[in-house]
C-alpha cells in the first residue's frame, strides 16, 4: 500500500477526530498499512464494444476485522462527509455489473456490453466493522471500437492490405476475423490485424468489415473499390424482331467496367455516335450493315462483337431489261427481265401489257412474242412496285407482197396505168419492178403512160428488207385494134382453068380479130368473109381485120391469070 492509500485510510479511520495535519495523525496512531491494501491483476484494461470485461482484484485487512460491505466505484472523494457511490446502485451499471468475489479476499466483477461512455477509471472499496479502505491505483477501462483502414480503390491486379484498428491494443491473444459483404471470409481468422488481398481481382470488390472471434461486435464496413478495364461488352437490339424501313431502333451497348466506361459506336469502321444507347429513328435501308461499340475507361478498351442491322424493305428500283435488242423476228421472241432492290429479295414478279388490266405472265423473264409496251410489278411480303415501261417490236420479214392494178378493167393501148405493190414486213422493205429480168423501177408505185402493147407482159414486184425478200407477179394484156394485116396466097405453081386460089388474111391485135372481110378493088360490097377467101377469078383483092378495139385493111394482092398462073403484086 502507498503511503498516499495508508492516508486515506487513517483519515477515513479518525475521521470523528479532529482535523490535524495528515502526517500528525499518521504518526499519533501509528497504524501501520501493511495489512490493509487492493490489488489489481490489470490496471489497464482496453474492451471492446458490447464485450464484457473482467476487472479481477484480491484485498487483504488486518487480522480482527469483520467485512461489512464491498463494493466498486468510479469517483474518488477525499471528503469523509461524502460516501463514495456503488456502481451497483447506479441505473447505468445496475443491470450489467455483476460482483464475482467474495467477502473475505476476491473483489473480481463483470461489467458487460461495454459502450465507450464506460471508458474511466474504477476503484474497489470495502469497510470493516472498524475501518474503510480504497484500492486508489484502480482499473482504467478503455472502451474501444474497430475501424478498417483501407484504399478506397485499387486497380484489378494490384495487391492491397487492410487494416482492422482500434483506440487501444486489445488483450493480447485477439484473433480478428474478417468479412466481406457480412459475409466471412471462409472463416479466416488471423491473430494480425491485416488483411492481405494479393492480386486483386473484381470480385474482391465489396464491403469488408472486421470483428474479435468471440465477440459480436463487427466494425462498419468500408467499401473497397477495385477498377478495372472494360469486359463481356455487347450490343443488343429492340425490337428484336424483323425489322422494317420506318421503324424506330435502338441499339444497347453493355459492359462490365469500373470506373464506368465511356461507350462509341460504329458502322463498319466509321464512328457514328456516342453513348450507351444509340437509337435510329426512321430507319432505312441505308443504315443496314454491322454495327459494334467500344467500352473504354483509363485502364483499357475492349470492342463488343459485331450485330448486324438487316432492315427490312418493299421492292423499289424496278426496272426492265431487255435480253437482246428488243426486236423480234419472226417466229421468235424477246426475253424480258424483271430487277429490282427489296429485303427479302422480290420472287414474284407480274408482267402487263399497257392499257391492259390483267397480267399477261408472271416470273422475273417474260418472252415477249408481239410488238408492245410491257412493264412489271415485283412484290415482296412488304409492298410492290411496277416499273417504266420498255417498247417491244416485232420484226416482220415480207409476206408474200400483193400488186393491184389501175385501172383494174381492160387496158387498152393508149391508156394510162399503175401499178401498186404492198408488203407487210418490219423494217419496212425496200420495192422494186421488174419485167422479165430486167429491172425497170422501184417504190411501191410503178406507172406508164399512154400505154402500148410493148408494155404487154410479166411484171414482179420484189419485197425486201433485212429479214428477207418475196416475189409477186401479174400480167399486162395490153389490147389494141388490128395492125399489120395482109394477106397470103395458099397456094403456087399453075393452077388450071376451073381452080382456085385461097387467099389467107393474118393481122396483129389484142384480142385477135375474130372479124374478116374481103373486098375486090373498086367494090365498095365485101366479096367474102372469114380468115380464109377462095378467089376464082383474077383480081385486086384485100381483107379487112375486125375486133371490138377497131379494124384495119390490109394490102392489096393482086390475082392474075396467064394460063391462069397466079402470081402477087
Amino acid at each position: 500500500m502507498s503511503v498516499g492509500e495508508m492516508g486515506v485510510a487513517m483519515v477515513m479511520s479518525v475521521r470523528m477526530a479532529p482535523s490535524l495535519p495528515l502526517i500528525f495523525l499518521i504518526l499519533i496512531h501509528g497504524v501501520s498499512g501493511a495489512d490493509w491494501g487492493v490489488s489489481y491483476s490489470h490496471p489497464h484494461i482496453c474492451a471492446l464494444k458490447n464485450s464484457s470485461v473482467i476487472m479481477s482484484c484480491t484485498y487483504t485487512y488486518p487480522t480482527g476485522h469483520q467485512i461489512e460491505k464491498v463494493f466498486w466505484t468510479k469517483t474518488q472523494v477525499r471528503n469523509d462527509h461524502v460516501d463514495f457511490p456503488d456502481l451497483s446502485e447506479d441505473p447505468e451499471y445496475r443491470q450489467r455489473l455483476q460482483y464475482l468475489g467474495d467477502k473475505q479476499q476476491n473483489c473480481t466483477i463483470r461489467l458487460s456490453h461495454v459502450t465507450q461512455k464506460d471508458s474511466h477509471k474504477y476503484y474497489f472499496r470495502f469497510t470493516t466493522d472498524k475501518d474503510k479502505w480504497v484500492g486508489l491505483q484502480g482499473v482504467t477501462l478503455t472502451v474501444t471500437d474497430l475501424q478498417v483502414e483501407s484504399p478506397e480503390t485499387v486497380t484489378e491486379g494490384d495487391s492491397v492490405r487492410l487494416t482492422c484498428k482500434s483506440n487501444c491494443t486489445l488483450t493480447d491473444g485477439a484473433t480478428f476475423i474478417w468479412y466481406r459483404n457480412s459475409q466471412p471470409l471462409t472463416e479466416r481468422r488471423d491473430r494480425n490485424n491485416q488483411l492481405l488481398l494479393q492480386s486483386v481481382r473484381r470480385e474482391d470488390a465489396g464491403r469488408y468489415s472486421c470483428a474479435l472471434h468471440g465477440h459480436i461486435y463487427i466494425s462498419p464496413a468500408v467499401h473497397l473499390n477495385v477498377t478495372y478495364p472494360p469486359r463481356n461488352v455487347s450490343v443488343s437490339i429492340s425490337p428484336s424482331g424483323e425489322i422494317v424501313e420506318g421503324d424506330s431502333v435502338t441499339l444497347s451497348c453493355s459492359s462490365d467496367s469500373n470506373p464506368p466506361a465511356e461507350i462509341s459506336w460504329f458502322k463498319g469502321g466509321t464512328f457514328v455516335g456516342s453513348g450507351r444507347i444509340y437509337s435510329i429513328s426512321k430507319i432505312s435501308s441505308d443504315h443496314s450493315g454491322e454495327y459494334k461499340c467500344k467500352s473504354r475507361n483509363k485502364h483499357g478498351e475492349k470492342y463488343s462483337d459485331a450485330v448486324t442491322l438487316n432492315v427490312m424493305y418493299p421492292p423499289r428500283n424496278v426496272s426492265v431489261s431487255i435480253n437482246g435488242s428488243g426486236e423480234i423476228v419472226e417466229g421468235g421472241s424477246v426475253t424480258l427481265i424483271c430487277s429490282s432492290d427489296s429485303n427479302p429479295p422480290a420472287l414474284n414478279f407480274s408482267w402487263f401489257k399497257e392499257n391492259q388490266s390483267s397480267a399477261v405472265g408472271s416470273g422475273q423473264s417474260f418472252s415477249a412474242l408481239q410488238s408492245g409496251r410491257f412493264y412489271c410489278e415485283a412484290h415482296n411480303q412488304h409492298g410492290s412496285q411496277r416499273s417504266d415501261s420498255v417498247t417491244v417490236t416485232v420484226k416482220d420479214p415480207p409476206v408474200n407482197p400483193v400488186i393491184s392494178i389501175n385501172p383494174s378493167g381492160k387496158i387498152v393501148e393508149g391508156d394510162s396505168v399503175t401499178l401498186s405493190c404492198s408488203s407487210d414486213s418490219n423494217p419496212p422493205a425496200e420495192i422494186s419492178w421488174f419485167k422479165g429480168g430486167k429491172t425497170v423501177g422501184s417504190g411501191g408505185i410503178y406507172s406508164i403512160s399512154n400505154i402500148s402493147s410493148d408494155h404487154s407482159g410479166e411484171y414482179k414486184c420484189k419485197s425486201r428488207n433485212e429479214h428477207r425478200e418475196k416475189y409477186s407477179a401479174v400480167t399486162l394484156n395490153i389490147m389494141y385494134p388490128p395492125r399489120n394485116v395482109s394477106v397470103s396466097i395458099n397456094a403456087f405453081g399453075v393452077i388450071m382453068e376451073g381452080d382456085s386460089v385461097t387467099l389467107i388474111c393474118s393481122s396483129d391485135s389484142n384480142p385477135p380479130a375474130l372479124n374478116f372481110s374481103w373486098f375486090k378493088e373498086n367494090q365498095s360490097s365485101a366479096v367474102g368473109s372469114g380468115q380464109s377467101f377462095s378467089a376464082l377469078q383474077s383480081g385486086c383483092f384485100y381483107c379487112e381485120a375486125h375486133n371490138q378495139h377497131g379494124s384495119q385493111t390490109s394490102d392489096i394482092v393482086t390475082v392474075t391469070g396467064e394460063g391462069f398462073f397466079l402470081r402477087r403484086v
